[in-house]
């Protein structure tokens, strides 16, 4: 047995996290400043932590690579498979052509890439977050962006900025459900609380996309269509966390901005459009004969097609081109039906890790040790299944089926790899007390940690990839932090769920994700210095606004 200690070196906070913080920093300087492809960056950083864990903290050998085990574990299941099913809806799409039939339909929508980017990185993948989550959007919406003609790279970083406002949504709310079993707090004020936070980060996110694909120009020329949609997506995120269902805030957001934008295209049209030259990119494009005989990809790795927006399609290819995502959806919902879900939760194992046996500071036993098995309620296998349909509704061959699902393994090969290898490290730095060191060394600042609050929730999404983990990380630390001090429990709460969003672009799993989706694999480092600023510059606003609302200015904003 292992008990966790908070302050291994000279028994002093302050130094114990200077030591903590060497492995994820280690980790961020590796990829942003010596541009080491994620894979190598994620297993060196895993040893620091293994040696910190060992060296530091007094974590037995064994304990800390059955730590390390577990997390690589929890990497591939749920999260790389979620991602691995929803990339194989996406290569069979392909394999047919229909991929190339729903480009053509969101170019019809509006031939600019900056109002593209919009509809599909912020409105469609906000859907995608709100079904599926774990980096799902991230992976769907990049290549998304890439058949319509954008630069792998420009692609991964408007997929990952766009991936912020919905996360605590996510999944049909389940960081904020995960977020109120571990603080004890009522689910629906923590909801509605996260509802009156990131709603203010939606407004901005739609103006960061059109920024990131054309900068000021852009901004100027079509900042109705920007405004339009984060505004419409604030409010309905706003609303329906308040006053109709968390769960639903996302599904209902993305729905309304996305019509929005739609409505605004066929009365108002930019200035100029934006279109950009595609670079050659290593992406599968399909190999089968596309519908009704039409030419399209060459097969294997090559360059997308170019734009063939005059491309008459027929009515019932553009119904099979949207039909795997309508799919998609359809599971998602019926599987979300209590007695349905109740039924898929029979298919559920949990226990605890084998020989792993680790007690906090208390005594008390971890719950990190617990890992839970939900072979059918997993989003992963019902994206499956969603895939399996597709398949049948696209009149797609088993074998076809089974090449597309293999193109995905080969694609996803090392983002498998540095997913695990990022999860096995924080667990590793969970377990050995090392996350919590650096949790409880801020919620010592006192009245200030209210300006800190959101910090620790980055931290925590940006080592596990996930904001329910970084909820179940220091949810509990935020309440007693909040007690401490004398600030509101339910703000504390939310802030960490509403700050881990904006760790979600920097986080090594999403960016091996991204960089795997485009081609981009060893690049994630390039990936990391573009999107790093981003997710600082949004992580002061919502410091400020956290701060703020614990202060009499905005305390009204705070549910009571």
């Amino acid at each position: 047995m292992y008990q966790q200690v908070l302050d291994p070196v000279v028994n002093s906070l302050a130094w114990s996290a200077a030591v903590a913080a060497i492995p994820l920093l280690l980790l961020f300087v590796l990829l942003g400043v010596f541009k080491m492809t994620a894979w190598k960056a994620s297993l060196i950083s895993l040893a620091v932590s293994i040696a910190v864990a060992v060296l530091v903290y007094g974590m037995p050998i064994g304990q800390s690579l059955l730590a390390a085990s577990e997390g690589a574990a929890f990497g591939f299941f749920p999260i790389l498979w979620i991602v691995i099913n929803a990339i194989w809806v996406y290569q069979m799409t392909v394999e047919t052509g229909h991929f190339d039939v729903l480009r053509r339909s969101f170019s019809s929508i509006s031939d600019d890439q900056r109002i593209q980017a919009i509809i599909i990185t912020f409105s469609f993948g906000a859907l995608l977050e709100a079904l599926a989550g774990f980096g799902t959007p991230v992976a769907v919406t990049s290549v998304m962006l890439m058949a319509l003609g954008f630069r792998p790279l420009k692609a991964a970083v408007l997929a990952l900025v766009a991936n912020t406002a919905p996360v605590a949504f996510g999944a049909m709310a389940t960081p904020i459900i995960t977020l109120g079993k571990v603080t004890e707090l009522d689910f629906d004020t923590l909801g509605a609380m996260v509802g009156r936070q990131t709603p203010i980060l939606a407004v901005f996110v739609p103006l960061a996309l059109v920024a990131i694909v054309d900068g000021r120009r852009g901004m100027r020329a079509v900042w109705p269509a920007a405004v339009v949609c984060g505004v419409v997506f604030a409010v309905a995120q706003y609303a329906t966390s308040n006053f109709l269902s968390v769960p639903l805030a996302d599904v209902v957001a993305s729905l309304a901005s996305a019509a929005a934008v739609v409505a605004l295209v066929r009365v108002w049209q930019p200035a100029n459009t934006y279109t950009e030259v595609a670079e050659p990119a290593a992406v599968t494009t399909h190999t089968g004969p596309p519908p009704h005989g039409r030419s399209g990809g060459t097969g294997g790795s090559a360059d997308l097609p170019e734009p063939d927006q005059n491309v008459e399609d027929a009515r019932a290819d553009v119904v099979k081109a949207y039909a795997p995502y309508g799919i998609i959806i359809g599971v998602f919902v019926i599987c979300q039906i209590p007695a349905v879900k109740s039924l898929l939760d029979s298919a559920t194992f949990a226990g605890n890790w084998p020989g792993l046996n680790v007690v906090d500071v208390n005594g008390d036993p971890s719950s990190m040790t617990k890992f839970t098995l939900n072979l059918l309620t997993t989003p992963g296998t019902q994206m499956l299944f969603a895939g399996v349909l597709t398949m049948v509704a696209l009149k797609l061959s088993v074998s076809r089926a089974a090449r597309a699902y293999w193109t995905t393994l080969h694609q996803l090969r090392w983002a498998i790899l540095t997913v695990m290898a990022v999860l096995a490290l924080a667990f590793v730095m969970n377990l050995s007390g090392q996350t919590i060191t650096l949790g409880t060394f801020m919620a010592a600042a006192g009245g200030a940690f209210a300006l800190l609050s959101p910090i620790l929730g980055w931290l925590g999404v940006a080592v596990t990839g996930s904001d329910t983990s970084a909820n179940s990380l220091f949810g509990a630390l935020q309440v007693t932090a909040a007690y401490q001090a004398g600030l509101s429990d339910v703000l504390m709460a939310a802030s960490n769920s509403s700050g881990g969003v904006l760790g979600k672009m920097v986080s090594p799993q999403n960016l091996a994700i991204a960089a795997a989706a485009v081609g981009l694999n060893g690049r994630e480092g390039d990936i990391f210095r573009r999107v790093v600023l981003w997710s600082l510059g949004f992580l002061v606003l919502l410091c400020a606004l956290t701060a703020l609302q614990s202060s009499p200015v905005l305390s009204w904003m705070v549910p009571s």
